[in-house]
This record gives structure tokens, sequence and C-alpha cells, in this order.
């Protein structure tokens, strides 16, 4: 109870009164220079910018390439649709995608995000190069990009990644739709193709 009484009768700080500034002696300041020793005044107000490590940036791009090598996995060579040849007009379309965004595509009314040339590729460069664009436009939300697959002109059999282009679009699940490209866009040495955006469901 004793301590309770000495308590409650401390007095009171004022607010107002601890806001004052307090007047500092001159032998306070003496002893604040002596403290603090020689200091130099910098003459600007430029921001240092640290050189830190981009790992976050290095991390992403691992994480791409490992998504990349498991789509690339997934396009199998043992698939094989009917051999297309070189002049042959290529067209798939997922079941219940509208016929009305297969025209818009056939016509080339969707705009062409980005494209791939892989022209001059052996079939073991073509499809990690072809999985890793397909990765990167779906990371990047872009819905519609074209393949430079050519026609084969310089063999004398049928158009092997031309062929193997047509095989792989068919076993990705990005893919929606493709179909061979107008001729200003290389006709049908090359596709446009249609990619799923998201959790997109198809319409019937």
């Amino acid at each position: 109870m004793v301590l309770f009484s000495h308590f409650i009768s401390q007095p009171k700080l004022n607010p107002l009164s601890m806001s004052k500034k307090r007047d500092i002696s001159p032998e306070e300041r003496a002893l604040f220079r002596e403290t603090l020793g020689n200091i130099t005044r910098h003459q600007h107000d430029q921001v240092i910018h640290l050189d830190l490590p981009k790992s976050p940036i290095v991390v992403n791009k691992k994480r791409d390439q490992h998504e990349a090598n498991t789509i690339a996995d997934t396009l199998s060579d043992g698939f094989d649709p009917h051999i297309v040849d070189a002049d042959e007009i290529l067209h798939f379309m997922r079941a219940g995608l509208q016929k009305t965004v297969m025209r818009k595509l056939k016509r080339g009314q969707y705009r062409i995000g980005d494209e791939i040339d892989l022209h001059g590729y052996s079939v073991t460069e073509a499809r990690p190069a072809l999985a890793h664009f397909l990765q990167r436009a779906v990371t990047d939300d872009i819905r519609c990009v074209r393949i430079i697959h050519g026609k084969g002109n310089n063999s004398n059999q049928q158009p092997i990644i031309k062929n193997k282009v047509n095989a792989w679009l068919r076993q990705s699940h990005h893919v929606l739709a493709f179909c061979s490209a107008k001729k200003q866009d290389g006709g049908t040495g090359a596709v446009y193709v249609l990619l799923r955006k998201g959790n997109e469901q198809l319409q019937m």
C-alpha cells in the first residue's frame, strides 16, 4: 500500500515543457567536438548506389530454363501426324475453340507478339529452342506468335522441321490453335500460333 501511494504521488510530466529545446553550454559543445574528432563535410547530396548481386534474375532464368526443359520433354518425337509436304497448309485447333477465333488467326488479324526462326536448326536443336520460346511467350503473356519452320527446299525429302513443328505444337498444352501464315508472313514456311492465356476456358 505504501508503494502504491509512492507511485501516485509522483509529479506528472508536462508535455509542453518536454518539447522545449534546452540550451547547450559551451562546455558541452566542446565535449561533443572532442568526442567526434575531425569530420570532413561532403559538399554533395548524391545517392550512393551499392553494387549488389542480382541474384533474383539468375533464379528466374534458371526457373524458366527448368520449365522449358520440362515442356521439351513433353514434345515427343514419337508422335507423328500425317506427313506434310513443303507447300501444304497447316491447320490445327483445339476442340471447343470458337470458329471465329480460328478465322481471325488465318487472316492474320492477331498481333504477332514474338517470333522464332528455326531455319538451319537440327531436330535436336529445334525442340528445346521451341519449348523455351513457347515458355517465354506464355510467361510474358503473349497471345500470338509466329514460328518460321521453312519448307525444307534444301533437301530432297519431306520438310523435316516443318513436320516436327506440326507434331510438337499439337502436343503443347499452351497451344490453342495454329495455321500456316499469310504469304507476306512466310506462307507455308511459317505458322501463326495462338497461345492459351492463364486458365482460359474454351468456349463452344
